[in-house]
């Protein structure tokens, strides 16, 4: 299973996620089969880290994918 980890600009706003193959997915494209692959398996438990490495608790990855479109 990946792990994903979270990229985000100078600014702090979080606009892709990088995949542990080295794939990056952008968060601005819900059609995207590996935008929807990512929260499903976000949604199911696979590891999640924020712009600055930490592994997000489950409930904080619940609540960052929730809020995706």
């Amino acid at each position: 299973m990946h792990t994903y980890k979270l990229f985000a600009n100078r600014d702090n706003v979080v606009f892709s996620v990088n995949r542990s193959d080295g794939w990056a997915i952008p968060l601005t494209d819900p059609a995207n089969t590996d935008y929807a692959e990512f929260k499903k398996l976000v949604a199911e438990g696979a590891e999640l880290q924020d712009a600055d490495g930490n592994v997000m608790s489950a409930d904080a990855a619940q609540e960052f994918i929730r809020g995706l479109p």
